[in-house]
């Protein structure tokens, strides 16, 4: 459906799930005097849509969408703290002339704009859109590609595309008159509470359940990820959908579809599964980039893309686990491994001139120890993913492509605002500001709107992260198990070997592919391309190649990372 006046021009594309007869958008309220469009779900509408209509405001619809314009009618700015939800909305108002949006706490759905001429706005849920626009300049945002070459996604406010940005998560912008006003809405604020073990598994067990009985609203069905680890399984056990499913790789040990299928038959739910091939990867990697908008070269992308098409043949709608580790400390860079804990015990004025001179150095074993042992948190953790150092990415760099914000320029405003709490914590919350939406929550929301399937992350709600804020550090992160409450709680709905069991991600055997043949071939073509001369210095690149192909060391991430960003580059600048 579309809106189009002298201001303004709405278009939406709809994916139908509550108010499947009657939610076509762009939706207006009883004059029509605001226009909405809405990409998302609102969990708690009931309630707000009774409160609204007890004070007199008019429903047409069913839809969880038409609560959000009464809601701006009502509380105006305010109306974001009202909700719970997962969402990326615009409201036109055509008396005042003034568009409100806004995005949801965590960044669960993406919220792009552009400001041409100064006098135009444009905003959608994906780049692809703006490419349609005439006075829309199509250009490689230059300070992208050296941050990315460390954190793997695209980490800066501003995005590849030039001039085309981001708003951020629990963030709202006001336009008026040309004028573009964007306002904080929402922060984490953990506690220091002295709550007992206990008394944290309560709260989790209680809120957990909460969450995913209001995340199963639906008018279509719905059904679940499920991979071998505690936080999908935690999710399915609570949620016990008809189905479930997974994917695997063909290689040895790139498989936990096994561990989905048991779990799934001790809860008497089908589990539907399929196995991918490198072959089928390589051929649909330009496509995941095509919806990925940017590059992001973390290869879980690849199986989540597959995934979500295996689901929309039987569900429209998931539930999955996201989130759980960074609210509830669930990384292995959280904790300090028995190596590091005994070089901790040395002097400090010993570990810090050492960790000083290990930074300066090649890699060689025990170097992240040592740096590790000997610095701050806020000098050596960027996040769950660390690929080229700074300086390696500018070795490889060409020098229109070295300008760009430091690591410390990323981080340290970030840290500034959790300077007074542990080291745990503050790994979190950069975590919860970087990574979590930059990485995992942007691949699950393309990755699964690429097939028209919708996603929904019961652990990422605002009142499960107040129930997260109280827990004590030592109850997320403790003596090598992390997860530590959450995994207790887990205990109610799993086997224990279910609730114990290590992360592992979504792992990808790319090492084992880029030592085959056909890919290194594939990948020294495009290495060598005249596009990939624009960027990096392209003997270096093909090193990294040729060293991982002839055993001589895992560079297996970095091919990756170069590889997806030239991959992307080419979709959208060549093809």
């Amino acid at each position: 459906g579309t809106f189009i006046n002298e201001d303004i021009a709405l278009g939406f594309r709809r994916l139908s799930i509550i108010g499947v007869d009657n939610g076509l958008q762009p939706l207006y309220n009883e004059d029509n005097s605001l226009v909405l469009v809405f990409n998302g779900e609102i969990y708690n509408y009931k309630e707000l849509r009774d409160e609204l209509i007890e004070k007199g405001h008019i429903f047409k619809t069913q839809t969880d969408s038409e609560v959000l314009i009464h809601a701006y009618e009502e509380f105006g700015k305010f109306m974001v703290k009202k909700l719970r939800g997962m969402f990326a909305f615009s409201i036109w108002d055509k008396k005042a002339k003034t568009l409100f949006a806004a995005r949801d706490p965590f960044g669960i759905k993406p919220f792009y704009y552009s400001r041409i001429d100064n006098d135009k706005l444009l905003f959608g849920s994906e780049i692809k859109s703006f490419l349609a626009y005439k006075d829309f300049k199509k250009e490689v945002n230059k300070e992208a590609l050296k941050p990315y070459l460390t954190f793997q996604y695209s980490v800066l406010d501003e995005t590849f595309f030039k001039g085309v940005y981001k708003l951020k998560p629990g963030h709202y912008m006001i336009y008026k008159n040309g004028e573009l006003k964007i306002r904080k809405y929402f922060d984490v604020e953990f506690k220091n509470e002295e709550i007992s073990l206990d008394e944290s598994i309560k709260r989790i067990e209680n809120v957990v359940a909460e969450s995913v009985d209001i995340h199963k609203n639906s008018e279509v069905p719905v059904g679940s990820f499920l991979s071998g680890g505690v936080d999908s399984s935690y999710i399915t056990a609570s949620l016990m959908p008809a189905k479930t499913f997974s994917v695997g790789f063909e290689e040895d040990n790139f498989n936990e579809s096994g561990l989905a299928k048991n779990l799934s038959d001790m809860l008497e739910i089908k589990n539907i599964q399929k196995l991918l091939t490198s072959e089928e990867c390589f051929e649909n990697l330009s496509t995941i980039l095509y919806h990925m908008d940017e590059p992001q070269s973390n290869p879980s992308c690849i199986p989540l893309y597959f995934l979500s098409k295996l689901a929309r043949e039987h569900v429209t709608v998931v539930l999955s686990g996201e989130g759980a580790d960074e609210i509830f400390g669930g990384y292995e860079w959280y904790d300090d491994d028995d190596r590091l804990k005994k070089y901790k015990k040395l002097p400090s004025f010993i570990r810090k001139p050492l960790a000083m001179t290990a930074k300066k150095l090649p890699y060689f074993k025990g170097r992240t120890t040592i740096i590790r042992g000997g610095s701050k948190v806020e000098d050596y953790f960027i996040g769950q993913a660390f690929i080229f150092e700074e300086k390696e990415a500018n070795s490889i760099l060409k020098p229109n492509y070295k300008n760009a914000p430091s690591i410390k320029d990323i981080t340290k405003p970030i840290y500034d605002k959790v300077s007074h709490m542990d080291d745990l914590t503050k790994k979190q919350y950069l975590d919860l500001k970087l990574w979590l939406a930059g990485d995992i929550l942007l691949k699950a929301d393309k990755m699964s709107m690429a097939h028209s399937l919708e996603l929904r992350v019961p652990f990422l709600d605002v009142e499960v992260m107040k129930v997260g804020e109280t827990i004590p550090p030592k109850y997320r992160v403790n003596n090598g198990t992390t997860k530590l409450a959450l995994r207790e709680a887990a205990k109610n709905k799993l086997p224990d070997a279910w609730a114990k069991r290590e992360k592992k991600g979504f792992p990808v055997p790319i090492r084992h592919w880029f030592k085959e043949e056909r890919y290194y071939n594939t990948i020294k073509e495009s290495f060598t391309s005249d596009y990939a001369n624009e960027f990096f210095d392209t003997d270096e690149i093909v090193k990294l190649l040729d060293d991982h192909f002839n055993g001589k060391t895992n560079n297996a991430r970095k091919i990756y990372t170069i590889y997806t960003f030239l991959v992307w580059y080419k979709r959208f600048f060549i093809d």
